[in-house]
């Protein structure tokens, strides 16, 4: 066979198999280089008030979620009920409005629950970006020092939520009380 044609050839093939390959991964199977890590800093505007400035540590302090969400995405609307029975449980969350409209997201909250504590306005999506955003809905689960500690890309749904997201949050929690009193002591003795 002609040198000229074998050449072409062997990159077509190869490039078919590495997008084979590609095809069959995934992409809420990636693994986040920020999980075990503090959540990114971040200065954004709250979407309901421009005048209020928020940044990371708002999210911090508490075993809490942070759900990225926009108007324009369909699957954040049906995970949407779920996000409200966790907040009605007592789970806090946070989260970010990417790549959205104010007046869009505001309307959408007006005629829906809110299941939301803070809710920082992105509407550029760089902090998504430094946040490693690749697509709504996303769901993070920061320990009370505010590392993340688990990434979900995707909707949640009940079986993902009672298989891996409450075990985890419930297992910060215990973690949180324990170092508590050990916090606790250690600024008794500070003070004294």
């Amino acid at each position: 066979m002609n040198r000229r044609l074998l050449i072409p050839l062997v990159a077509t093939v190869a490039l078919l198999g590495l997008l084979y390959l590609g095809l069959g991964i995934d992409s809420r199977d990636l693994p986040s280089p920020l999980v075990g890590k503090p959540a990114p800093p971040f200065v954004l505007e709250a979407l309901e008030d421009a005048e209020v400035t928020l940044t990371e540590q708002d999210f911090i302090g508490e075993v809490a979620l942070v759900n990225v969400w926009a108007t324009w995405c369909s699957t954040c609307r049906a995970e949407k009920p779920l996000l409200m029975e966790l907040a009605q449980g007592g789970i806090p969350i946070h989260a970010f409005n990417y790549r959205d409209e104010r007046e869009s997201a505001l309307r959408y909250l007006s005629v829906s629950d809110n299941p939301y504590r803070t809710i920082a306005y992105d509407p550029a999506g760089d902090a998504g970006i430094d946040w490693g955003v690749y697509a709504t809905p996303e769901t993070y689960v920061l320990d009370a020092e505010g590392v993340i500690r688990y990434k979900r890309i995707g909707p949640l749904t009940r079986q993902l939520l009672l298989d891996e997201v409450l075990p985890l949050v419930e297992k910060l929690r215990a973690e949180a009380l324990r170092e508590e009193p050990r916090g606790s002591e250690a600024r008794r003795v500070a003070q004294s």
